[in-house]
């Protein structure tokens, strides 16, 4: 079986002998840009060099799930935001909200996959698809729904909008969703093996487990309910609380960040309900700061806890060594001898 019959058979909620080893954040660190000569920020606007940066986290990092883009911005900029584009270390970000004044003209465009960067991702993923030496599963990222919602108003207006205004804030959210639903379904139709949306401020320490029930779970339910495809949804921070609403939102995976208090009852909840569970090695202190014994320990620990893909937890800093990533491939490794 090779990685990507391996990686549907994961997401289709079937065990596995072999834990794959891999991303579905974000991942473009320096040394892959110095190796393979792909560098950002030109690998997130052009689709050659960003297929071939992506092909790196395989050919040199020795992933065998990679993911593209390298950032969290791209339906934000189609839809009007602008961006700072960054360096090769820092990556893009947004700086203006389109919206901020004016939240009830927030309309999706008919044409929105031609607008901005979203061609160069499907290219891109045509790009790997197409590649006959490089038989490795593809992950393609949209940022989620509140995620981009504070993009186009701002993170303290559509916070704001969310505690005195919440149908309003669900009707937005809505509609951010018939965004993702259109970028992931050309995504998936590229090539991709499947779609991941990253959706950090749907954390219960931002949003709150009240409002993700009432004003995000039903888009992400109807995102599940139209796409052609898998879905893999992640959320930073300590998750436990939502867990039950993940779960009944559809989603053939979730990727979790080492700040989950109880991964055992994350994995087992989420192995009741046929969906897969992916990390949590920590991105911002043992892959960035620490050595390579320090990513073995704590991969051996997400292995006893029965996690379906290792990885790491979150979106991996670009001066994280490769040494680190190299790691987890060992500890597996090891870990299936021993």
């Amino acid at each position: 079986m090779d990685f990507s019959q391996k990686f549907q058979y994961i997401l289709d909620g079937k065990k596995v002998d072999t834990p794959l080893v891999g991303t579905v954040t974000t991942a473009g660190i320096l040394d892959l840009m110095d190796i393979s000569g792909a560098s950002r920020p030109e690998a997130d606007s052009d689709p050659k060099k960003m297929a071939k940066l992506a092909s790196s986290l395989h050919t040199i990092a020795k992933f065998e799930v990679i993911r593209i883009p390298f950032d969290v911005t791209v339906i934000g900029e189609a839809l009007g935001c602008q961006i700072d584009s960054g360096t090769k270390a820092r990556t893009p970000s947004v700086i203006t909200h389109p919206f901020a004044d004016k939240p009830e003209e927030l309309e999706i465009p008919t044409d929105l996959l031609r607008r901005g960067r979203i061609p160069v991702i499907m290219e891109a993923i045509s790009l790997h698809r197409n590649n006959p030496g490089l038989q490795v599963p593809l992950v393609a990222g949209v940022e989620g729904p509140v995620d981009l919602a504070s993009y186009l108003l701002g993170i303290r207006s559509f916070l704001k909008l969310t505690v005195k205004k919440p149908e309003i804030a669900k009707n937005i959210i809505e509609k951010c969703i018939d965004a993702c639903i259109t970028c992931a379904n050309a995504y998936l139709f590229s090539g991709a093996d499947a779609v991941v949306i990253a959706d950090a401020l749907s954390s219960p320490e931002m949003i709150g487990p009240d409002a993700f029930r009432l004003i995000v779970k039903p888009g992400l339910i109807r995102f599940n309910e139209n796409i052609e495809g898998h879905s893999i949804l992640h959320i930073c921070g300590e998750v436990d609380s939502i867990i039950p609403d993940i779960l009944e939102s559809g989603f053939s995976a979730i990727s979790i960040e080492e700040n989950v208090k109880d991964l055992k009852y994350v994995v087992s909840s989420a192995h009741r309900n046929n969906t897969a569970i992916i990390g949590n090695i920590s991105t911002s202190d043992t892959l960035y700061r620490k050595k390579p014994e320090n990513v073995r320990k704590e991969a051996f620990q997400c292995l006893d806890a029965n996690i379906d893909i290792l990885a790491p937890g979150c979106g991996v800093a670009p001066e994280t060594p490769l040494k680190n990533l190299l790691a987890m491939i060992k500890a597996r490794d090891d870990y299936i001898k021993n």
